[in-house]
């Protein structure tokens, strides 16, 4: 093993909706995560590996930590705040603002007796003027004693290569977990998945509640032709959701498909073949049989 190599398990950890998957993506240069401007887009833990001769990253973008209103919500909070004891350093995101609500209280107190390092990245501060930028470090500094602070933009990867000098200052030496060329633990499978709930959540915009799970029913390549044939259904939990995402003559669905196959296309260097429908599965949100069939197991976090 090489003396000077440094590796180690980072949380991604934040209240919903701050940027925690644009930040990801951005650090290790490609996209994994999905994202939306909804909160509470991340759902599972989705560990990324940033490799550099200095050494390796593993991050790890947890869901926003907030208050569970169902069995999904309880299940996200759960693998924030699981994660948080597997980990060598935290990178804590927040909004530009001198207010300090309840939740950023709540992650600190949680923070206080895990004795590991903190990293503040105060995002999007590309969206306020620079001479508040001050104000905000001055009021986050009086919310917990942190290691570093970071003013970033996620977005416009404005300070990102800061956050990785600094996360490499307290990663202990360690080996290389994984070959340099990898970039993510989620199977393809689950990508396109995450992929279609992403252009799904984007297209019906504020029309219907983000409770919707994608579930791969086939994903196959065929022998000839460098062509993936997928289907997949998007399942929501009422019946004026499924009309909605379907859309006059099919054509919200169309979109989201046209969309999703775009993207998917542009990973996997091929052609697609996409087919989706959209099932009823009334408050799935709150079964755990169909929580787990979705890929939210909680024997597996």
């Amino acid at each position: 093993m090489n003396e000077h190599y440094k590796s180690g398990f980072v949380a991604i950890i934040g209240r919903p909706n701050v940027g925690k998957s644009t930040l990801m993506n951005q650090l290790i240069g490609q996209k994994i995560a999905i994202t939306s401007k909804k909160p509470q887009t991340t759902r599972n833990r989705i560990q990324t590996v940033y490799s550099c001769e200095q050494g390796q990253i593993v991050f790890l973008d947890t869901p926003g930590i907030h208050k569970a209103k169902n069995k999904l919500g309880e299940y996200m909070v759960n693998v924030a705040q699981r994660t948080l004891k597997e980990v060598d350093v935290i990178l804590w995101l927040v909004e530009p603002s001198t207010f300090i609500g309840a939740g950023e209280k709540h992650i600190a107190a949680q923070l206080a007796g895990l004795n590991l390092p903190v990293i503040l990245v105060i995002n999007k501060v590309d969206t306020v003027p620079k001479e508040e930028v001050l104000l905000f470090i001055d009021a986050y500094r009086k919310l917990y004693e942190f290691d570093e602070i970071i003013p970033a933009s996620a977005l416009r990867g404005q300070n990102t290569g800061d956050i990785i000098d600094s996360i490499f200052k307290y990663l202990p030496y360690g080996p290389q977990y994984f070959d340099e060329d990898v970039v993510t633990d989620q199977p393809m499978r689950q990508i396109v998945a995450e992929v279609i709930r992403e252009k799904a959540l984007h297209a019906l915009d504020e029309e219907i509640p983000h409770g919707i799970a994608v579930s791969i029913d086939l994903m196959k390549e065929r022998r000839k032709g460098n062509i993936t044939d997928i289907e997949a259904t998007i399942v929501c939990e009422r019946e004026s959701h499924k009309g909605i995402i379907i859309g006059k003559q099919g054509a919200m669905l169309k979109k989201i498909g046209t969309n999703a196959r775009y993207e998917i296309e542009q990973m996997i260097e091929g052609k697609v073949n996409l087919k989706l429908w959209v099932k009823v599965k009334k408050d799935w949100r709150d079964s755990d049989f169909l929580m787990k069939n979705f890929g939210y197991d909680k024997k597996e976090r």
